[in-house]
């Protein structure tokens, strides 16, 4: 071949790569029933047993659910959001943190408006909502960690910014004004309450508080289903209704101040609670900081990442820092310096402990055309509800750490 005409079809065959690397991915059929996914945050696994939600009981009764699902480490709220949509830990999905630091990207946290709707964060995996709105289908996400970002480019069709005073049932009513909009249906929607992790956190799980809570947000379900069957949509939708972790009771005062145990003049502090995680200073000799911190301690283990369980799957990251402490059950970390910096007291709930504790069991309830009636599961991962997700949906699911066979018993 001339070189000018070699040169040509080169150009010309990169030019067609460049299509295929940006072309959509192939749209798929809408599945017949369309998925909501539903959070109750911190909805610990016996909370079922209190025979107070009568609602997600009916729903349960005639469906399929778990005798518990198992969180993923650490048992955080963002971390186990993301990886419920997406089936990978939070060591292989970017989240391993409510709290964490990056390099390039600075500090992220619950709190930090810019942080959490920066898509960068959350690249390292991809939502469910992202590979579907890639495949032409359509969401609504009313609420969901993660949502309120470009994640690879990609937004759902409807959301909106996190706003807590929005109540249980106005957020049903915000999810059935996008569904009720001229044109396709959602085919993948999300709707998340929070009331049972506030009540929780405020006033630990074993409170009149909690309880109330419950009843509110079992009362926005039956609020929800109620919405569904106006529309004729109740039977034709697979709800899918999960917790992210359980909550275990802190008596007041149980706290380790982690400047009793170390120095931190020369560590930096990365993240507080139930697991506290530090680097060394820049700068600073930490020699002997690192040596008290890895030494024993009264209610407290701590360990160098790469050191973890490793039946925790988590310090491979470089997210994690490089020293993690782990609260036993019922404490809390924090230094003294940050506790009198508090415009709240401490919580008297908390999670993010150990996730094979039993206080940390997480809920999964499921109802719809495509799930078994009366059906009670073994316990599983949460890892495994992504391949279920992109089942019901006829998505190929992406690589990721769960196994639909462990929850196929579910499915009609």
């Amino acid at each position: 071949m001339l070189p000018r005409l070699q040169h040509l079809f080169t150009v010309l065959c990169l030019v067609a790569l460049a299509g295929c690397a940006t072309r959509p991915a192939v749209p798929v059929k809408p599945p017949a029933h369309p998925v909501l996914l539903v959070s109750i945050d911190a909805f610990r696994a016996d909370y079922l047993d209190r025979h107070i939600t009568p609602n997600l009981q009916a729903l349960a009764d005639d469906g399929a659910r778990a005798a518990y699902m198992l969180p993923s480490f650490p048992s955080l709220t963002f971390p186990n959001h993301y990886t419920l949509v997406t089936g990978r830990v939070p060591d292989r999905n970017g989240i391993v943190n409510n709290t964490m630091r990056d390099p390039a990207l600075g500090k992220f946290s619950l709190g930090n408006r810019a942080a959490t709707a920066d898509g960068r964060w959350w690249a390292e995996a991809e939502p469910i909502w992202v590979t579907a709105q890639k495949h032409g289908l359509r969401t609504a996400t009313m609420f969901w960690p993660g949502t309120e970002a470009a994640i690879h480019g990609v937004r759902p069709d409807h959301w909106i910014p996190f706003d807590d005073s929005l109540s249980s049932r106005a957020r049903v009513d915000k999810l059935m004004s996008w569904i009720d909009e001229p044109g396709p249906k959602p085919a993948f929607e999300t709707l998340y309450f929070d009331a049972v992790d506030h009540a929780g956190h405020s006033y630990g799980p074993d409170s009149p508080e909690v309880d109330a809570a419950l009843r509110e947000v079992d009362d926005a379900l039956g609020y929800l289903v109620a919405q569904l069957r106006q529309r004729g949509m109740y039977e034709g939708t697979n709800l899918v209704v999960v917790s992210d972790h359980g909550m275990a009771d802190v008596p007041k005062g149980n706290i380790v101040f982690s400047d009793d145990e170390t120095n931190l003049d020369d560590l930096d502090t990365v993240s507080y609670g139930v697991m506290a995680s530090f680097a060394p200073r820049e700068g600073r000799d930490a020699t002997q900081a690192i040596a008290r911190l890895l030494g024993p301690h009264a209610h407290m283990h701590c360990y160098r990442k790469e050191a973890l369980p490793a039946r925790l799957d988590y310090g491979k990251n470089p997210r994690v820092p490089p020293f993690l402490c782990m609260a036993d059950i019922g404490w809390s970390i924090i230094s003294h310096a940050d506790l009198a910096k508090r415009k709240d007291p401490m919580s008297r709930g908390e999670h993010g402990y150990d996730n094979l504790d039993p206080s940390m069991r997480a809920l999964f309830v499921a109802h719809g055309p495509a799930f078994a009636r009366g059906a009670l599961l073994p316990p599983f991962q949460n890892v495994d509800v992504y391949p279920l997700l992109a089942h019901l949906l006829g998505l190929a699911p992406l690589p990721n750490d769960g196994h639909l066979e462990d929850v196929k018993a579910a499915l009609r």
